[in-house]
Formats: C-alpha cells, sequence, structure tokens
C-alpha cells in the first residue's frame, strides 16, 4: 500500500520552458501549501523552471534522458516510494507513467493531463512519434485512474481519439494566475522600447515552434507598420529562430522586431505591452492569454483548436482571428491600438487561479490534506 494518502509525484521528462511544466511546477506549489508531501519527479533535472520550484516539493532527478532509460528508473521510483498519486502532464510522460506503474505492481493511482490537441498535432507534426500519439493514447490512456484535460476542445478531442466516454474525462483549466505572476508583473523591464514616448509594443511570447506559427504574427505585424508605427517583441527560444529572422528581414521590418529568446519573467513584458498576440495553429489551453487578461493588457489571438476561444468566452474577453490569416490579425491588432479594448471580468479570471486548480486537482486525485 502507498505509504501516506497525502503523498504526491509529480512526472515530467524535464522542466524545459513550456506552459505544460510551468503548470505542474505552480500545482506543486500549491499542493505543499495545502501541508501535502510532494516529490516532482524528472527524466532530466535541466530545465528553464528549475528556480521556480517551491522549496519544500523534493525534486527526484532520474538521470534518464532518454525515453528508454526513464520507465525503468521510474519503476524503481514507484517501487520504492510508492506515492499514493503519480500525476504526469503532456503525451509521453503519462504514457511512461502508465507502464511504470504496471511494471511496479503497485497500488499507486495514476492520473493523466492531456495539455494538446492529439488529433491536429499528429497531423501538422512531422515527426513519426507525433503521427502515432493518437493511437498510443487509444491503446494506454484507458489504464489511467483519472483522466484530465486541459480544456473542453482538448476533451471533446481526446474523447473522439482514444473512444473513451467524455464523461470519465475531467477538465481542469489551467493554474496561470498566481500572487507569484501578479508580484513578478511588477518588476522593471529594461528594454528600451519600453519606455515613454515610445511606439506602442506588440508582444508574442511562447517557443519558436511551428504549433506557434509566429510567421503568420510577423506578417501581420508588417501589415499594422503600413498603418502606424509599432514595435513587435517575441519572447522564447525555439528551432525555427532563423527561418524567423530571415523572414523579418525579407519584410524589410528588422528595425522594428526584437527577439529576446527566454526570459524567466514574461508576465514583467505582458504588463508593458500595449497588446499580447498569440497566432497559434493549435494550443491545448493559452496560458499566455490569461497571463496577459490576469496583468490587465488586450489580448488577439487565433481561434485555433483548442482553448483561446474558451479563456476569451468567445472573442467576449479578447480579439479572436482565423487561423493563419495575417491580415485579420493586423486589423484586430489595429483596432486594439485605437482603443478598442475589451475589459476582462474579474471574475471570469477565477477560473484560472491556482487555488481553484489546485482544489479541483486533488479532488480528481482523491489526495487528502493534512491542514
Amino acid at each position: 500500500m502507498p505509504k501516506t494518502p497525502s503523498h504526491i509525484a509529480i512526472f515530467l521528462r524535464s522542466l524545459a520552458g513550456g506552459g505544460a511544466e510551468k503548470v505542474m511546477v505552480n500545482l506543486s506549489r500549491g499542493f505543499v501549501e495545502r501541508g501535502l508531501k510532494v516529490d516532482l519527479v524528472l527524466g532530466n533535472i535541466k530545465g528553464a523552471y528549475n528556480s521556480q520550484v517551491h522549496p519544500h516539493v523534493r525534486v527526484v532527478d532520474l538521470q534518464a534522458p532518454k525515453l528508454l532509460t526513464t520507465i525503468p528508473k521510474l519503476t524503481a521510483y514507484l517501487k520504492q516510494e510508492q506515492p499514493f498519486t503519480l500525476l504526469s502532464a503532456l503525451h509521453y510522460p503519462c504514457e511512461i507513467s502508465l507502464w511504470a506503474k504496471r511494471l511496479a505492481g503497485v497500488s499507486t493511482r495514476v492520473i493523466v493531463s492531456e495539455h494538446n490537441t492529439l488529433s491536429v498535432e499528429a497531423k501538422r507534426l512531422p515527426q513519426l512519434t507525433a503521427r502515432l500519439t493518437p493511437l498510443a493514447a487509444r491503446l494506454f490512456y484507458p489504464w489511467a485512474d483519472r483522466i484530465i484535460a486541459v480544456s473542453q476542445g482538448v476533451a471533446n478531442d481526446l474523447a473522439n481519439v482514444t473512444k473513451i466516454p467524455k464523461e470519465q474525462i475531467k477538465v481542469i483549466y489551467n493554474p496561470v494566475v498566481t500572487a507569484e505572476l501578479l508580484e513578478k508583473a511588477k518588476e522593471p523591464v529594461e528594454h528600451p522600447w519600453f519606455m515613454s514616448g515610445e511606439p506602442p509594443v506588440i508582444l508574442g511570447v511562447g517557443r519558436l515552434i511551428e504549433q506557434k506559427d509566429y510567421p503568420t504574427l510577423i506578417r501581420a505585424f508588417a501589415k499594422v507598420l503600413t498603418e502606424q508605427e509599432a514595435k513587435l517583441i517575441i519572447l522564447g527560444r525555439g528551432p525555427q529562430r532563423e527561418r524567423l529572422n530571415n523572414l523579418i528581414c525579407e519584410l524589410g521590418i528588422e528595425n522594428h522586431v526584437a527577439m529576446l529568446g527566454f526570459v524567466p519573467n514574461p508576465s514583467a513584458y505582458m504588463a508593458r505591452a500595449t497588446v499580447v498576440a498569440l497566432s497559434s495553429a493549435w494550443e491545448g489551453f493559452g496560458n499566455v492569454l490569461v497571463e496577459a487578461m490576469a496583468v490587465g493588457t488586450p489580448v488577439v489571438s487565433t481561434d485555433c483548436p483548442s482553448g483561446p476561444a474558451e479563456i476569451l468566452d468567445n472573442g467576449k474577453y479578447g480579439e479572436l482571428v482565423p487561423v493563419g490569416d495575417s491580415e485579420a490579425m493586423a486589423e484586430a491588432i489595429l483596432r486594439v491600438l485605437a482603443g478598442n479594448n475589451k475589459s476582462v471580468d474579474a471574475a471570469w479570471l477565477q477560473q484560472f487561479t491556482l487555488e481553484n486548480a489546485t482544489q479541483k486537482y486533488l479532488d480528481v486525485l482523491g489526495v487528502s490534506q493534512t491542514d
């Protein structure tokens, strides 16, 4: 039997700078603040969010950067520690967790949380592993004790892909709004484009990968420049940096665009931007939109599957434009720059708070609190 019903383990491959990893770091904080014992079990301890892990969270480094070596090491961890619940996020960590439990022969409950729209990702990404994720989910997700999806769109897609009844998939929105986020938003930003008297700044935040479709945002920004002076800052790193730089030079807008790489505190940039733009071709949720709304910055987003329409209440709290339509995105950005902003009801943001998500996760995990 597990040693204590208040012992939670969270498994990820690493703490690389993605939205799902940040969500799990936030949740681990929420759990320990409820008096629970939390292990953050990592295949590889490297990652941008290591410094943000709560000091009361025990980090377990499996020292297994490769997939095949992760399964036996996670199996050994489960045999030794026997946490009451093992929570995993992202597709392959979820399947690794399910296999590790079977091999360990323990009673630990495994909860999988899906953070992306698998059917869209399988069609858009060239890697064989991505194309196989719907099949793998159909085969192995039924082994889970409970399944969580981060949006209704992800839940609908997952039910369709796996043939698991939709009512067996619990939707919990990501814990994005935290006291730390709001406090960090007040920190200064040294970039000269945020100085008084400078043109408005349009901000994009996220990894430089196909999913984020930065070419659409860059082309939209070029169209904005034909109407008014502005600047574009992109925060994030990834394999498409050179391609995006080439596009920026091709459009002749290199003096108006800054790609700053990964920054540990994007909320400070969001708080000072005039508009935050999300140009993704697909998402599972869209943390960036909630972060921007929480710090009071207007947003423009593609109406991609899945998440943005739910976050923005179908356009009530921000501009929604078609995927890949740079003209529509430019027009929406210009509307915001002209002062046509949509204010966000504070009560609406409550569903995205750490407190709300922590309680919902604990209900699903079946974990007892000690305070």
